[in-house]
């Protein structure tokens, strides 16, 4: 029978348990068999657990994850999906005195593990060490345009953030109050870090690869619908919130250049607004608003010398801007309080994970398209 869990139960370290992985999966039924694989293989050689945290899904995830030698974890309620459930209902049922949390659509790498520990147990002050994520999305426009971008936090060295994954201390972790705030649909990781570094501790990025990420291979335009449909794009305004009050707080406005993009966003829209009731004839109140809603497309036109581009960052930071402010309205429960969840699958002897994962096989089935 499964397991019902609505509270976190403390669970005792066993000595054998180095390294907990957990991967969050919704509806990954496509990649999830090569994702748990890939995990076993990474945590066989230091020793721990794999733990799928599942937000729910409604495709074969589950059933196909049951083949292998894991601990199923799933969510009691479906309305709770989000990016901060899943890495904290792994947490909760977690074990390891180190965590990585590993998306559904990713496939781990050997030989990182052995090199972050050796740096974490010579590095005390750091909290949490990541690796280069490469992208096997190379059409999307969206990831098109994240590979455009350069970004000190994904660069080798001390970094403010570990987008991506990394492999945490649970003493950090625990100091910090929590894993991952359940109320977040997008930035878990980055409210996990200025969490950390509110209190002191460090992060690494080493100049080694991680992980392979598949991402979404859905149209740009569907993209953006799908993440506000799953308020995904609420994201960024449900961590300003969750941040308010707190002596984080400034670690966030400060580090987020993004909000400020898209505040200069909210005003735009404010001024076009506002065009209408300009003390101006109503030709040149026309020309005006022609002029400020072009503006932006034709500057990015510049930019990235390409019209389509152009048009979808301006769209995309529309849909954002859109996002911030939903975020920022979104009711939010005590990030503290532990995740409903029930276990699916548990492991007689946990030592199994660790003589089982050498020789895993794949199940002989058939995959479906992802839901």
């Amino acid at each position: 029978m499964n397991s019902i869990i609505r509270g976190e139960s403390p669970r005792p370290l066993p000595s054998n348990c180095h390294v907990s992985i957990i991967i969050k999966a919704l509806n990954e039924e496509k990649r999830i068999a090569a994702t748990i694989e890939s995990a076993l293989r990474a945590v066989s050689r230091v020793g721990g657990e794999v733990i799928l945290a599942d937000s729910y899904s409604t495709d074969r995830t589950v059933e196909l994850a049951r083949a292998y030698p894991i601990r199923i974890v799933q969510l009691m309620h479906a309305h709770e999906r989000c990016c901060g459930a899943g890495p904290q209902l792994g947490y909760q049922h977690s074990r390891g005195e180190f965590v990585y949390i590993l998306d559904g659509d990713m496939q781990m790498l050997e030989g990182f593990l052995e090199q972050a520990l050796i740096f974490l147990e010579a590095h005390v002050d750091v909290a949490g060490v990541g690796g280069r994520v490469v992208e096997q999305n190379t059409e999307s426009l969206e990831y098109l345009s994240r590979g455009e971008r350069t970004l000190a936090h994904q660069s080798p060295g001390s970094v403010d953030r570990l987008d991506g994954g990394g492999l945490y201390r649970r003493s950090a972790i625990a100091a910090a109050g929590y894993f991952s705030d359940r109320n977040l649909h997008s930035y878990e990781e980055y409210d996990l870090a200025v969490r950390l570094r509110a209190l002191g501790w460090g992060l690494w990025r080493l100049p080694v690869d991680v992980a392979h990420h598949h991402g979404h291979d859905a149209p740009p335009y569907q993209l953006l619908m799908r993440r506000w449909r799953t308020r995904y794009i609420c994201g960024l305004g449900e961590l300003v919130r969750a941040a308010a009050g707190q002596p984080r707080l400034n670690l966030v406005l400060r580090g987020l250049r993004e909000l400020r993009l898209y505040l200069a966003v909210l005003l735009w829209w404010s001024v076009l607004i506002s065009v209408p009731f300009w003390p101006l004839a109503a030709s040149s109140r026309l020309a005006w608003f022609c002029a400020l809603v072009t503006a932006p497309v034709l500057l990015m036109t510049w930019r990235k010398r390409s019209v389509i581009k152009a048009l979808y960052s301006v769209v995309s930071w529309c849909f954002n801007a859109a996002g911030l402010v939903r975020g920022l309205l979104h009711k939010q429960q005590p990030a503290r309080e532990a995740i409903s969840s029930r276990v699916l699958k548990e492991l007689s002897a946990f030592s199994s994970q660790s003589t089982e994962a050498t020789s895993v096989r794949a199940p002989s089935v058939s995959y479906r398209e992802k839901l």
